[in-house]
């Protein structure tokens, strides 16, 4: 299998020859870029799986080469690296379509598992999984800038909690199977990764309790459904 194709794009030197090593040592292929004109141009000359695109660099900041590059392929997934974590600058990011918002200093492996989920998450080619907006009832879900809106009043989802709403809404007839979610949303299926979604299942009860027609019910040994009674 050949390997996955990387587009880094850091104006720190010396922390994006880290990255590039350490991303190449885990069996990317990485293309490392100073600036985002330089970004762009790579972009243009060669196909990438992934892009991974700080926020603040000379000629062209993160979030302009992102809108760039998604004129250029409306589909490739990116993740945001920052200094920064002001909530308007995550709400820019998501905006723009990213899959991911990391704050610097951030843990190698954390981003590691968070590649490998959003390359398998995009891999599919089912046409379902371009639906980024949802009706959950009485709840409007908006799984891009992670928000989840009924009667006016807005709770913003973590990265997971999102991706875990929306996974459900995509099963709502159906089961969504614990080890899929598991692997799609944490990379692996062990029992810490286990317990962490129960936490977050039990977050997305107290969030969807507004509606009491909603319920995410247990499917013993399986997974869960989410029930929507209108």
């Amino acid at each position: 299998m050949d390997p996955k194709k990387i587009l880094l794009v850091e104006d720190d030197p010396n922390f994006g020859s880290i990255m590039k090593s350490y991303l190449e040592m885990h069996d990317y292929q990485v293309t490392l870029k100073v600036d985002g004109r330089q970004g762009l141009a790579a972009f243009k000359e060669r196909p990438f799986d992934i892009c991974i695109l700080d926020v603040m660099m000379p000629e062209m900041d993160g979030f302009t080469l992102a809108r760039e590059i998604r004129k250029a392929n409306s589909r490739i997934p990116f993740i945001f690296l920052t200094a920064k974590s002001l909530k308007s600058d995550m709400l820019e990011g998501f905006k723009t379509g990213a899959d991911d918002y990391i704050t610097k200093p951030f843990d190698s492996e954390v981003l590691l598992y968070k590649i490998a989920a959003i390359l398998k998450r995009n891999s599919g080619s089912d046409h379902d999984s371009e639906t980024t907006e949802f009706n959950i009832g009485k709840f409007v879900f908006h799984y891009i800038l992670r928000s989840l809106t009924i009667n006016g009043e807005t709770q913003q989802l973590s990265p997971k909690e999102a991706s875990l709403l929306r996974m459900l809404c995509m099963a709502r007839d159906g089961i969504l199977i614990r080890k899929q979610a598991l692997e799609t949303i944490w990379g692996t299926d062990n029992y810490f990764n286990g317990r962490s979604m129960d936490v977050f299942i039990a977050k997305l009860r107290k969030y969807l309790k507004a509606d009491p027609g909603i319920e995410i019910v247990n499917i013993h040994g399986n997974g869960f459904r989410m029930i929507v009674n209108q």
